[in-house]
């Protein structure tokens, strides 16, 4: 099948990992994106582990499909080619900080002077305006500063410190804002004629995400709300989330406790919530009886919501992601691996990864001869001043 953004050409002036999340997106339904990296050393996740024979797995999920023009910014002469690639792309996107794209020349008010239908997303820490805008962020810095770290501190019994992070939220959320915003601004673009500017905050999409803390914080509870907890098996932990009248009973019935039904702690919604603790308690003293294995299973077999605790490991060996073709396997050049697709399918369109890794700037001579048709001696001349790899 095609692409729904075959055609659609994409210049990526994106590192680390929120912009490459949102531009991997949009090469995986098919998008020409040209990453533009620094001549030294390029995206600085090139270089990180796993590594094998030097190329970065890493770097490889986040920018699979994508082309790599190497070049530098500083230089005049080359701004004036970024320019014009610009006029022959439909979307930018950056997530530098405020201010940078400017000093190169390169920001949306100069671009869309000669390409007026351009789509530019900018991604940062806190947003373009504001007195924070400036104020260097990665995701972790993020997490603090959205309260999300302390929230969740609030939900952990007997821990005296935020959690150490190791998962970047903000980089994923603000990634996946960033392509939802860039599909509605191509949507509008078909109505219009006009492209606009996208600005994207890390921040506001993780501050987005705590709905109903935003909400206690305004109109502060009595009491907490229910926490899903881990419960102890025989071997391990499993997930309940027994939270409708319909899960609860499922529940007492897997666990041939049909007298919990009549407890009076538990007769309403209201009730289970005021005993959730003493509700969870119950279930864990019959999980720690058996296996997660067999604890899922027949849980499961009676309707409960539930999940045993699983490594990275054990999920990509999982039969329902297998089923759905979750994941693409890719060869850098140094063997195969597997990364995720798209946690979409579309019935007329093909969204998935695709097999080509770029190394720092291998297309480059491309990109410029065949989107600019620059002839070869003048690619060779920016290649002999240092303008590009």
């Amino acid at each position: 099948m095609a692409g729904a953004l075959d055609g659609i050409r994409v210049l990526d002036f994106t590192a680390v990992m929120a912009g490459p999340f949102a531009t991997r997106m949009l090469a995986d339904l098919g998008a020409e994106v040209i990453k533009v990296e620094t001549m030294k050393g390029g995206d600085q996740v090139r270089a990180r582990p796993p590594l094998r024979d030097g190329k970065s797995r890493y770097f490889a999920q986040l920018n699979a499909g994508k082309r790599s023009l190497a070049c530098d910014l500083k230089n005049p002469a080359m701004q004036e080619t970024i320019r014009k690639l610009a006029s022959q792309c439909d979307i930018v996107v950056e997530n530098f900080r405020p201010g940078v794209m400017a000093r190169f020349g390169l920001d949306y008010e100069t671009l869309a002077k000669t390409n007026p239908r351009l789509i530019y997303c900018s991604i940062s820490g806190y947003g373009q305006q504001g007195p924070k805008a400036h104020s260097p962020a990665y995701a972790p810095v993020i997490h603090a500063s959205s309260g999300f770290d302390m929230t969740n501190l609030e939900y952990q019994d007997n821990a005296d410190k935020p959690a150490t992070s190791g998962i970047f939220i903000a980089d994923v959320l603000g990634g996946t804002h960033a392509f939802g915003a860039i599909q509605t601004a191509l949507f509008q673009r078909e109505r219009t004629g006009a492209g606009q500017f996208i600005d994207v905050s890390m921040l506001e999409a993780m501050v987005g995400m705590l709905v109903y803390e935003t909400q206690t914080a305004q109109q502060p509870l009595d009491q907490r709300r229910p926490l899903y907890k881990p419960l102890r098996t025989a071997d391990g932990f499993i997930m309940v989330a027994p939270t409708s009248p319909g899960n609860f009973l499922s529940l007492v019935k897997a666990m041939e406790r049909e007298d919990l039904a009549d407890d009076p702690r538990f007769a309403t919604n209201a009730d289970r919530n005021r005993n959730w603790d003493a509700l969870l308690a119950e279930a864990e003293s019959w999980t720690m009886k058996h296996s997660s294995a067999q604890a899922e299973a027949q849980l499961s077999a009676k309707g409960v919501p539930c999940a045993v605790y699983r490594n990275v490991t054990e999920v990509m060996e999982d039969e329902q992601l297998a089923a759905r073709q979750a994941f693409t396997t890719l060869d850098d050049g140094a063997g195969q691996f597997k990364v995720t697709n798209p946690p979409f399918k579309m019935s007329n369109s093909a969204a998935h990864a695709r097999d080509h890794m770029p190394a720092l700037g291998e297309d480059g001579g491309a990109i410029l001869h065949d989107i600019l048709d620059l002839p070869d001696d003048e690619i060779e001349t920016y290649r002999s001043q240092g303008m590009m790899l």
